[in-house]
């Protein structure tokens, strides 16, 4: 069983969360809190295997608990929460040991997927952020070139994934999800997964955020 806290200022949201992870077999909601305080009290009292964290909250927010708890408990996993999905709240929420990042809009078997993916040691970020993120390097690269950036002529890794798997890889930089990945590409979702973990593999990659970086630097993908 994975255990899980909830930390979360409104309730309501908590029990909506609650009764999504109820329906998955191998999830078992122990604890819940309103704030980042309740975090580290629970956290010591259970050792949960994954915490939920909204980033927002009063007394003290999710960015502080969870640098608090990293720093006393390194192998705590965090996920948090949030609403937001710019490039600023999801480089504090990482620098802060987080794990994972989802937004409160994602769907029952989106959230399932995180947590399976963080209580397993891997990182997890919504698509919508991955694409920001890859706007922010853009941007980055950009200043760094003085507005001359230009990306150079694309090389697709070819010589270590097939055809369909560079399809899949460029549509991960596009910030897309299985399911869009699915409809774009015309093929079922549990296909596109399958392609997602033999791209991962084939690149030596632990998660999705690593696949895309590691295909930007190399320019194997079209920034766009």
């Amino acid at each position: 069983m994975t255990k899980i806290v909830i930390i979360d200022d409104h309730q309501l949201f908590r029990e909506g969360v609650k009764r999504i992870l109820d329906f998955e077999s191998t999830f078992d909601v122990i604890a819940e809190g309103d704030d980042g305080v309740d975090a580290l009290r629970l956290y010591e009292e259970y050792s949960p295997d994954v915490i939920l964290m909204d980033i927002n909250m009063p007394q003290m927010n999710g960015i502080e608990a969870t640098e608090q708890l990293i720093a006393k408990y390194p192998e705590a996993k965090v996920i948090m929460l949030s609403i937001h999905d710019d490039e600023s709240y999801v480089s504090h929420a990482l620098k802060s040991g987080a794990l994972g990042y989802m937004l409160k809009e994602m769907d029952a078997d989106e959230i399932v997927g995180a947590i399976k993916i963080v209580a397993k040691g891997g990182s997890y970020l919504h698509p919508k952020v991955t694409r920001n993120l890859v706007a922010e390097y853009r941007r980055l690269s950009e200043r760094e070139n003085k507005g001359n950036f230009h990306q150079t002529e694309i090389r697709r890794p070819f010589h270590l994934l097939t055809k369909r798997e560079c399809e899949v890889l460029q549509l991960l930089t596009d910030g897309q999800s299985n399911r869009a990945i699915g409809e774009s590409l015309y093929i079922s979702e549990k296909t596109v997964k399958n392609h997602v973990s033999s791209i991962l593999q084939k690149m030596n990659v632990n998660d999705r955020t690593q696949a895309v970086v590691t295909a930007i630097k190399n320019g194997w993908v079209e920034v766009r």
